[in-house]
């Protein structure tokens, strides 16, 4: 649905999403497909704006404009046993507009996560990992062979065998 693939921004979606499962012992968007997933998200956060559906392709936009029209929970009521910092944070978190999510580093320098925060340990990647070997499809015999040359690189006692 996204233009923007695979950014950091969509790991921040992900991560409230998990974190609300953590606080909350269930889970956040238990859908039976993509259609159901998807009316129970609206039904959490609201329909988006106008505005708020930029960013998506027209199909997408199309799509949501069909469903219902939804009103943004309280995830306060919703949640009423979760401390009201971390409803704040993953409410930032679970912004549907990439665009006007929290950063990573907005979210590490949370109030909720002041106590564990320490800049010194947690780096910053300059540059995106490359993911582009796992766009190939292996057969076996070259998984194979790919996991026993990660196990020699590990162990080189076993190369001269």
């Amino acid at each position: 649905m996204s233009p923007f693939s695979h950014a950091a921004i969509n790991d921040v979606w992900s991560v409230g999403c998990i974190f609300m499962e953590l606080m909350d012992w269930k889970p956040l968007f238990p859908g039976r497909d993509h259609v159901h997933h998807l009316r129970l998200l609206m039904e959490l956060i609201g329909t988006p704006s106008e505005a708020g559906l930029e960013f998506l392709n027209d199909n997408a936009k199309r799509y949501i404009r069909q469903l219902l029209l939804y009103r943004r929970q309280s995830f306060t009521k919703k949640f009423p046993n979760v401390h009201p910092l971390a409803i704040d944070l993953v409410e930032k978190m679970l912004t549907f507009d990439p665009r006007l999510r929290i950063s990573v580093e907005d979210a590490l320098a949370h109030p909720y996560l002041t106590s564990p925060h320490d800049i010194s340990d947690e780096p910053i990647c300059m540059t995106p990992f490359n993911f582009d070997y796992e766009q190939h499809a292996l057969i076996e015999e070259q998984m194979k062979e790919l996991i026993y040359r990660e196990a020699l690189a590990f162990n080189p006692e076993y190369l001269q065998q």
